[in-house]
């Protein structure tokens, strides 16, 4: 295809107005409030789960929540219930699928909408080994059109917003002409929002983890990428690692999703929210009081205390006494009375925010 050819179809994506139904499904959650994306918190495999999605919410009010990848045949063969189990605090908050069959998302995202998500989120950007042996993630982008099918076939499943999240490209096929031809072919289908993840996939030769920091970041092509694409929405992520960059990027794109530094750092997250949204950040000791009392109810129900405490690492990550918090999470005794070392920690916890305060002062 030609260089003008490009351009002509980019431009027709771009000035085509969103039907009204889906512009009304991008801006309202379940409950019927108004939802932003300006903000929002990765999902993260071993991380994102329904306790790290409440503590989260506990400390951002406001940030758009997703959950760890599902893949589409989880829910088709495992336990759906456990798989797409939330707390309606979490509100808004989507679901993340993985897959690449059309029916079998369109069936996955058609649970979890009933489930009550928010919006149900297609992965083309994970570049883990089991992820290509399955034929989706990252190793999508070569395929744009079975992407927009899978996209069409959700869309028509639910009455949610269906949005994709990406890479830059994959291996050498990292041009800005390959990610339009990508955005241009998925957008015709119906998808208004991309989450960008702002550098390309490695699919040999990098883990997962390599992906996420060896590859370069380019916040300029996904700049240019709202630019050529001024009536998609497009959510910046990527080594957003403290507050002044990613509100800086806000003047550019229309939100930033922070991944690991949200987990390690809630308070950052939380003081980001804070000032996208106007509000007094939300005191990190409130948050875990708040967090306790959740725990107290979890533990009653049968969940171990370690599945609520390890997202707590980060809590008081930079601050005094921060190390031994972390030692003590870390270290954390078997015990068959788990509600009494709950206690134990709701004291510490106590302890170290007094003397954050006093530090402070």
């Amino acid at each position: 295809m030609s260089v003008d050819s490009l351009r002509h179809e980019r431009a027709q994506v771009s000035r085509a107005a969103p039907p009204e139904p889906q512009r009304e499904r991008r801006m309202r959650a379940r409950s019927g409030a108004p939802v932003s994306r300006v903000l929002s918190v990765a999902p993260m495999m071993e991380r994102t789960d329904r306790h790290c999605r409440y503590f989260l919410r506990l400390v951002a009010p406001n940030a758009f929540l997703y959950t760890e990848m599902v893949t589409a045949a989880a829910l088709r063969h495992g336990d759906r219930d456990r798989l797409l189990a939330f707390d309606p605090s979490e509100h808004p908050v989507a679901l993340q699928l993985g897959g690449s069959d059309p029916h079998e998302l369109a069936a996955a995202a058609r649970a979890g909408a009933a489930a009550g998500y928010d919006e149900i989120d297609l992965n083309v950007g994970c570049p883990s080994d089991r992820v290509q042996a399955g034929c989706f993630g990252a190793a999508l982008m070569r395929e744009p059109e079975r992407v927009a099918a899978c996209v069409a076939a959700m869309r028509e499943a639910v009455d949610v917003p269906v949005t994709v999240k990406t890479r830059l490209g994959v291996d050498h096929d990292d041009s800005y002409e390959f990610l339009c031809r990508f955005v241009e072919t998925v957008a015709r289908a119906g998808c208004e929002t991309f989450i960008v993840h702002a550098r390309k996939a490695w699919l040999k030769g990098l883990s997962p983890k390599q992906n996420r920091d060896v590859p370069p970041l380019d916040y300029a092509r996904v700049r240019r990428l709202k630019r050529d694409f001024p009536s998609l929405e497009v959510i910046l992520n990527g080594g957003l690692k403290d507050e002044a960059t990613a509100l800086a990027e806000l003047d550019h794109v229309d939100g930033v999703m922070l991944g690991r530094a949200a987990y390690d750092d809630p308070v950052l997250l939380g003081r980001l929210d804070a000032a996208i949204f106007g509000h007094e950040p939300v005191p990190i000791g409130d948050a875990l009081d708040r967090y306790f009392e959740y725990a107290e109810r979890e533990i009653a129900a049968g969940t171990r205390l370690r599945a609520l405490t390890r997202h707590l690492m980060g809590a008081f990550a930079g601050r005094p006494g921060g190390r031994h918090w972390r030692r003590m999470l870390s270290e954390l005794p078997r015990s068959e009375d788990d509600r009494a070392t709950l206690a134990a920690l709701r004291e510490l916890a106590w302890n170290l925010v007094e003397r954050n305060v006093r530090y402070s002062d």
